[in-house]
């Protein structure tokens, strides 16, 4: 029985970054964006290992995705992206935290 429940965990939590990396394919992040290297913004891996010990980072990141920003990675602003839902910017920043 612990197997199984395991396993469904797995399972679900597999399904669960597979979502999140769907989402940031959907609002095109990946042009400036990939997991481990520097585009024209960080990589994702460095945003995680900047922000991930702070309890607050995907809230605080979340907002970053919807209101832009600029001048902590470089010259290069981010721009805003106001289309994308509260949920689905939650979402992709707590899965972006996560990538090592």
């Amino acid at each position: 029985m612990r197997s199984v429940v395991l396993a469904v965990s797995m399972l679900a939590l597999t399904g669960a970054a597979h979502a999140s990396a769907d989402l940031v394919k959907k609002y095109n992040c990946v042009v400036c964006h990939a997991d481990a290297r520097k585009m024209v913004g960080p990589a994702y891996k460095d945003v995680a290992s900047k922000y991930g010990a702070d309890g607050g980072a995907a809230e605080k990141l979340a907002k970053k995705i919807k209101a832009g920003g600029a001048g902590v990675w470089g010259p290069i602003p981010m721009p805003a992206h106001p289309q994308v839902s509260d949920a689905d910017a939650l979402t992709m920043a707590k899965y972006i935290l996560t990538i090592k």
